[in-house]
């Protein structure tokens, strides 16, 4: 955690990708917030994978702190063969989105089961009712199976779960529903939020960037603790070039330490200020047309 010192030299600065236990992250939506705050930031972002559910209490105790709690929302979809993460950041039609994510996280379920199945095939006697406790009513995904695991004794740690069993191509792996990146962008858009491509690293090059920009997308994770120095110069340069906006954070999941802790990125307000910029915008241009 950064220190209440670190955190009066920090002025203006925002965590724009941040979870809770409404998908996979360690603390309630509330604490997030407040741990934030402690960190010294002006604003977050919440963007729980596949849910809206912990948008509510976090903007409680945002108001409460007087820090701003932009509604946001972690897509997976496939770009090809590729998966691919986009932000829908600045939601304004919950409702909308609300109507999607439903089905996604009813999929979830299905996947969570599926890989217990597949565990249980090889000796590891967890069940589905285990891994649905540890996501107290979340979006579940494979980092809740790891926890079942870890409780067990089957494994070590999340990072043995994975590299074993869990990770692409590991005995207990089943691929996502996938959703094309295209359809994600028009949820984003229909959900009156920016589509922002998350942690792109190594494939954000302009080949890879120019097609999504033509589907509509706003933006890119410039800053993010997966990237490298020339990763992150490369996507600022392609964000300018193509007028995309610029987005950042740490990816938050419960780090109090290290490159995923609360601020690391480092993101200033003026990146956030771009992009409530854009969200007007385009609302003006939805009334014009």
């Amino acid at each position: 955690m950064i220190s209440a010192g670190a955190a009066a030299r920090r002025p203006g600065k925002v965590d724009l990708h941040m979870h809770s236990t409404a998908s996979d992250g360690a603390l309630a939506p509330a604490s997030v917030v407040g741990a934030a705050h402690a960190a010294g930031l002006a604003a977050i972002a919440l963007t729980d994978h596949d849910s809206l559910a912990g948008l509510g209490e976090a903007s409680e105790a945002g108001a409460m702190l007087g820090m701003r709690v932009v509604p946001g929302v972690e897509l997976s979809a496939h770009d090809g063969a590729r998966e691919i993460h986009i932000l829908a950041l600045h939601v304004s039609r919950p409702e909308y989105m609300e109507l999607h994510l439903s089905n996604f996280r009813e999929a979830r379920v299905t996947r969570a089961a599926l890989i217990v199945e597949r565990l249980r095939a090889l000796g590891i006697a967890i069940t589905p009712d285990t891994v649905m406790e540890i996501a107290s009513g979340g979006s579940v995904g494979r980092p809740h199976v790891a926890r079942a695991m870890i409780r067990g004794g089957f494994v070590r740690d999340s990072r043995e779960a994975f590299e074993r069993f869990l990770g692409a191509g590991r005995p207990a792996f089943v691929d996502k529903e996938r959703l094309d990146v295209g359809e994600a962008i028009k949820i984003a858009h229909a959900a009156g939020a920016l589509a922002i491509w998350a942690h792109p690293g190594g494939e954000g090059r302009r080949e890879r960037l120019e097609p999504l920009v033509h589907l509509g997308l706003d933006g890119v994770e410039v800053r993010h603790p997966s990237h490298g120095g020339e990763d992150t110069l490369r996507l600022g340069a392609l964000s300018d070039f193509f007028g995309l906006v610029a987005s950042g954070g740490s990816d938050w999941h419960g780090s109090a330490d290290g490159p995923r802790a609360i601020g690391c990125m480092d993101i200033p307000f003026a990146w956030l200020a771009r992009q409530d910029e854009a969200v007007s915008r385009r609302g003006a241009q939805a009334e014009v047309t």
